[in-house]
């Protein structure tokens, strides 16, 4: 894929789904009695490797797409109702998938194996493994690297309080979703507070979910009462704020833009890119907000910003994770020299993104330098087009689709079609937004 230098982005544009909601739908739905219906559904690689997986496992599950994404209909079978797979359970590059799944996987009453791509094989599971195996679980890592492919044979949980080391929604949607097969209550405690759709979503489908925080801020617990009564629901799928956030940074960067992104999921555990935004002096406007819903959202009416540099880091870090790379591209543009710490999971991500990123900045001509957690860059140098190596990893390859736009010359990233993980219109989507009229 070859983008340059661009005129002035105009329009709007309805964000695809948001991936984390649309994965959780799917489960929750599966272990609902009756049927869940979910609008605006993610059809990306990653959303149907979990549907596939619940198919296998005799979950029926039709799916159409349209003009407003993927409209799905799952027919839960309750919270017992899973069968045993008919093969290994693939969930291709998605880590979500294979995090989510194994605490669903563990308390049920036959043995599975859960395995994914090359790049999923290589992607930390310890950090899932060890609260199941405190719970009871029987999970082995067959390769003996703590990595997939996992082989979980079920068995009856035990209720439990897990301290996570890592502000993490996976680790803790794998033990809340494992604490619904347990004996007894199930809880979690976090460092930081990490995106809560699987809270929102399992109360809303009927589970016992409670959540707090100390004075300080400090200490995040939520627990979980075993065997609910999941019912079948309505969910519409908000706008991927992450999948929001290239066109927020393309607005930002490319002078004379105006973009109006509409139906953005707004939740407070990811708004953390608007934030950092905002303290970057980016001319970013909420409208027509809805609070209405579990989830809420807004319309972000986006306009071309000179912005400064920040530092990056603590809290926020979680609410923002997958934002990262296109936050560093927007740092390159920035004045002065902005500091992102804390982030060591970037790390293992579908790539080692803090070493991708900061290897293909360096290409476009930007002073980085990668540090153990994070990256220290030095912004508002002259850019210009080479080619970039995403690494396979979409969120890298969407990054610099994004910074060509604001480069000299051109840009041509390898293997390009690797967005199709979590966004596949998205160069459709960013060609239609350019030169079009006020």
């Amino acid at each position: 894929m070859i983008i340059k230098y661009t005129a002035p982005l105009r329009g709007e544009l309805s964000i695809p789904g948001d991936k984390s909601i649309s994965h959780r739908s799917i489960m929750f739905g599966a272990l609902a009695n009756g049927t869940t219906e979910v609008t605006h559904f993610l059809t990306g690689a990653d959303c149907l490797s979990t549907i596939a997986c619940f198919r296998q496992m005799g979950i029926d599950i039709t799916l159409e797409e349209n003009s407003q994404g993927g409209h799905v209909l799952v027919h839960g079978k309750g919270l017992h109702g899973l069968h045993s797979p008919s093969g290994i359970l693939d969930a291709g590059n998605s880590g979500t998938t294979v995090r989510l799944l194994s605490g669903i996987l563990a308390g049920q009453s036959f043995e599975s194996t859960i395995t994914g791509d090359e790049s999923i094989q290589k992607r930390p599971m310890k950090r899932i493994m060890t609260p199941l195996l405190a719970m009871g679980a029987d999970i082995t890592s067959l390769n003996g690297n703590g990595c997939a492919p996992l082989l979980l044979r079920g068995k009856t949980l035990h209720g439990t309080h897990y301290d996570s080391p890592v502000a993490s929604a996976q680790v803790k949607s794998c033990v809340l979703l494992a604490g619904l097969y347990a004996d007894g209550i199930t809880s979690l405690r976090e460092p930081a507070l990490s995106r809560n759709h699987s809270e929102l979503m399992l109360r809303y489908f009927g589970a016992d979910i409670k959540t707090g925080t100390d004075t300080a801020h400090t200490d995040f617990t939520v627990s979980v009462t075993p065997d609910p009564l999941l019912t079948g629901q309505k969910v519409r799928v908000p706008g991927d704020i992450s999948s929001a956030a290239y066109f927020i940074a393309a607005a930002l960067l490319v002078p004379g833009s105006e973009l109006l992104l509409k139906n953005v999921g707004i939740n407070p555990t990811r708004d953390g890119m608007l934030r950092v935004c905002q303290a970057m002096g980016a001319d970013i406007t909420l409208l027509n907000e809805d609070h209405s819903g579990a989830e809420p959202c807004a319309d972000l009416l986006v306009r071309n910003s000179n912005l400064k540099a920040v530092e990056i880091g603590g809290d926020l870090i979680p609410t923002l994770i997958d934002e990262l790379p296109i936050l560093a591209v927007l740092a390159a543009f920035a004045d002065g020299t902005t500091v992102i710490r804390g982030a060591a999971e970037l790390r293992v991500k579908e790539s080692d993104r803090i070493a991708v990123m900061t290897e293909n900045l360096t290409r476009i001509g930007c002073p980085v330098e990668a540090t153990p957690d994070g990256m220290i860059i030095s912004g508002g140098k002259p850019l210009h087009g080479t080619t970039i190596d995403p690494h396979k990893d979409h969120r890298i390859a969407m990054s610099f689709a994004v910074a060509a736009l604001a480069c000299s010359g051109e840009m041509d990233i390898l293997d390009a079609d690797c967005v199709k993980i979590s966004y596949p219109g998205f160069y459709e989507d960013l060609g239609a937004l350019r030169n079009q009229k006020k």
